[in-house]
Formats: C-alpha cells, sequence, structure tokens
C-alpha cells in the first residue's frame, strides 16, 4: 500500500474517532476491576517501583486488585507490609504475578525470561529503552498478543513526555548534589564546597545541554551560590532556560574556543545533551579533558546514549567513579535509583492516573481512544507493532494504531 494512501486511511480513522463520541458516553459508565500486577524489578541496580502504597490503597478503594511480588519494593524502602496494609496480595513467586494479572507495571524493560510468563493478551506498562531492545524480546511479545506502552513516550495534557520530564528533574538537581559530594575531602576531591562563601570565589559549573536535565542542574547550583555556564547549540532552549529560571546567567551556544576555556578552568562539568535518536553527541575530547584541573568532576548523565565526553565509561552505584588525568569521572546511567524513592513517589503520580481512568473507561481500548498522550505511548497493540521508528530499526512490519483501534470497535 502506497504511503499516500496509507496515509488517507489514518485521517479517515481519526475522523471516525472524532465524530463517535456518542457512543463513547456509553462505554464510559461500565467500570471495570482490574487485575494489576508488579513484579520485582531483576534488572540490575533498578531501586525504583511503579506504585507506592498509598497509591494501591487508591486503586483498591475503587475496586482493583493489586499482587505484589515480595521485597518488589524493598529497593525504594517501601516493605511488604507497608502494601499488604494497604489492600495488596503479596506473593512469593515472580510466575504468579505474571500469571494471574491482566496488568503488569513495571519500571525496566521486560527481559525475554519475563515475557515468557507473561500471558496472552496482558496489558504491558514499562520503560522501552529501543537503545537496548533485542529483537527476540519484541517478537516474543508480538507472538503473545501484548499491549505493550512505554514510559517514555507518555504524555500529559500539555504535550511534554511526563515521566522523561520528571526523571529529568530528579536526575539534574541530583547530579549537582553527587558533585558536591565528590569535591569534597571525604570522597578525595579537592575539598571544595560546592557554592560560595562570603570572601571566597564560587565553584565554577559547566553545564552541557540547556534542556530539562540542564535546567534543573542549574537550578540547584545557583540555589547552592555556584557560578553557572550553559552551553547548548540551540539558541531557542538557552532562552527558555533563561526565562524559566528567571535570572540571567551565562549561557553560549557551542563554541569550540569559549567551550573549551570553560570547561578547562571549571570544577565541575555536567553533561546533559540528548539525542533524539541515537547517540549523544561527544563535543568534550579527551585533550579538553586532559587539561582540565586535577580533582575537577564530571558527571555524565548522558552516558545511556554513549556521553558528551570521549573519556566517559559506564560505571555503576556500587563503582560510581573512575579517574582519567586525575578528572574525577561519574558515569553512572540509572541515577535516578540513587533516590529511588523519590522517582517512585514521581512515578505513581503519573501512573495511578491512568490506572483509574482504564477501570473508570471500560479498558485500555476506551483510554487510548480518549487520551491522545496515552496512545502515543502504545507501541505494541494486540500484537500489532505500532511503532514505525521500532518497525524501521528492527525491520518489521509496523500497522496504524487508529486504524487497529476503528476496525476493533
Amino acid at each position: 500500500m502506497s504511503s499516500g494512501l496509507y496515509s488517507g486511511f489514518s485521517d479517515v480513522a481519526k475522523q471516525a474517532m472524532m465524530q463517535t463520541q456518542e457512543s463513547m458516553l456509553e462505554v464510559k459508565s461500565k467500570k471495570n476491576k482490574l487485575y494489576i500486577g508488579i513484579p520485582k524489578e531483576i534488572t540490575f541496580q533498578e531501586n525504583r517501583i511503579a506504585l507506592t502504597p498509598l497509591s494501591v490503597a487508591l486503586l483498591v478503594n475503587n475496586g482493583h486488585h493489586i499482587m505484589l511480588e515480595s521485597n518488589a519494593g524493598k529497593a525504594a524502602n517501601f516493605l511488604d507490609n507497608h502494601y499488604s496494609e494497604q489492600g495488596a496480595q503479596i506473593v512469593y513467586d515472580s510466575k504468579e504475578v505474571y500469571e494471574n494479572a491482566d496488568i503488569i507495571i513495571k519500571v525496566a524493560p521486560p527481559t525475554l525470561k519475563e515475557i515468557d510468563m507473561m500471558k496472552p493478551g496482558q496489558i504491558l506498562i514499562s520503560t522501552l529503552q529501543i537503545s537496548t531492545m533485542k529483537t527476540e524480546c519484541l517478537q516474543a511479545m508480538i507472538n503473545k498478543k501484548i499491549t505493550a506502552l512505554s514510559f517514555e513516550h507518555l504524555r500529559d495534557e500539555g504535550g511534554s513526555l511526563t515521566v522523561i520530564r520528571a526523571m529529568s528533574e530528579i536526575v539534574g538537581a541530583t547530579s549537582i548534589l553527587i558533585a558536591a559530594e565528590y569535591l569534597s575531602n571525604v570522597f578525595d576531591g579537592k575539598g571544595l564546597m560546592l557554592g560560595g562563601i562570603t570572601g571566597v570565589p564560587p565553584t565554577e559549573i559547566v553545564i552541557l545541554g540547556a534542556g530539562t536535565v540542564g535546567e534543573y542542574a542549574a537550578r540547584t547550583a545557583i540555589s547552592l551560590g555556584a557560578e553557572v555556564k550553559v552551553f547548548d547549540p540551540s539558541i531557542y532552549k538557552l532562552r527558555r532556560l533563561q526565562n524559566n529560571i528567571g535570572t540571567r546567567i551565562f549561557t553560549s551556544v557551542v563554541q569550540p574556543i569559549v567551550l573549551e576555556k570553560a570547561i578547562t578552568t571549571c570544577d565541575v562539568a555536567i553533561g546533559a545533551m540528548r539525542a533524539e535518536d541515537g547517540r549523544s553527541p561527544c563535543i568534550i575530547t579527551e585533550e579538553t579533558v586532559s587539561r582540565m584541573k586535577p580533582n575537577s568532576v564530571i558527571i555524565d548523565v548522558s552516558i545511556d546514549q554513549g556521553g558528551c565526553f570521549e573519556t566517559s565509561e559506564v560505571t555503576n552505584h556500587t563503582n560510581p567513579v573512575f579517574r582519567k588525568y586525575d578528572v574525577i569521572h561519574y558515569c553512572v546511567p540509572n541515577i535516578a535509583s540513587r533516590v529511588a524513592r523519590t522517582a517512585t513517589y514521581a512515578l505513581t503520580n503519573i501512573f495511578t492516573p491512568i490506572l483509574l481512568d482504564i477501570g473508570e473507561q471500560g479498558g485500555l481500548k476506551n483510554v487510548i481512544w480518549q487520551k491522545q498522550g496515552v496512545r502515543n505511548a502504545v507501541y505494541i497493540y494486540q500484537g500489532h507493532l505500532t511503532n514505525k521508528h521500532i518497525g524501521d530499526r528492527f525491520n518489521v512490519p509496523s500497522k496504524d494504531l487508529d486504524l487497529l483501534i476503528v476496525s476493533n470497535r
């Protein structure tokens, strides 16, 4: 089918969606009891959990059943008794969670072992992480006719990527607090206090990237009294950051001479450059890093996309840093798991309303029909791949989600 004809069908589907609101009102009153499963995360150092005990209480009070694998919330300091007291059923075998729940909600993408335990037609809500996804995992979900939603593509009413923004706010602020630790004597740093006091020059911090991570890193650094410089190729992003922060700070497009001078004289460099697809731009060379001041700190937030610094290598929460050219490198991909309880509160605020909606509207199909932000997150629908980018990457044919929903109504 030609792309023009295909696009025409998609437009017809969208028009059909706009013209059948009366039937939606009839469906809306038909509530569903949801059977929600929360398995324990098995991905290395994933400490977050999707729902807090109070969110579980809200869902249970609305007639839904929550099945939680024992110790699923332990890494975020939520214990089994916290959940059981709010009405959750605690089970001791992950297989029992996957076999009985209609909706599985977890943080990390499912492994092949976890997909094997899922029952046909199940709904999965988790991260996607397309850069590490394997073809066999995708095919296994398609074969089981899973409906899968990715956190990364959920959008709120304003159109922003709601989970990405929440995690970016956490990571931006936390990256400065991490830098403060490694500047201190406790971690064999320079012995500097991040910020400044009367009569003592403030700490100099360079932030690469003016997105949400860069903005919240700048906010935190400024509040501690540091001198902040932000670099980004986009004038629009730099202007937006200035306006959001509400104070004038040093901003610059990426001019190699200006950037190199700032990096070689700063105390802390934060790498927060992101790429829409593929690798983040590596804009700081090894030669530049070699000329940084001894015991300076690099926090490469973009390491999950390859990193902004040529000297960056992936580390973990157990061994978070290494030294190269006497510069401390912190390159942990999952910084949000360092503050897992805060991250869990942020996640639960997003997912609980969606789960309540699924129950209230009589099923996920009706929520997808009504809410563009949720529809945007669907990448497999009843065993059909609906995300063109994933289809192109893995050479798997994709279908238009609007047409699938219309044909199933």
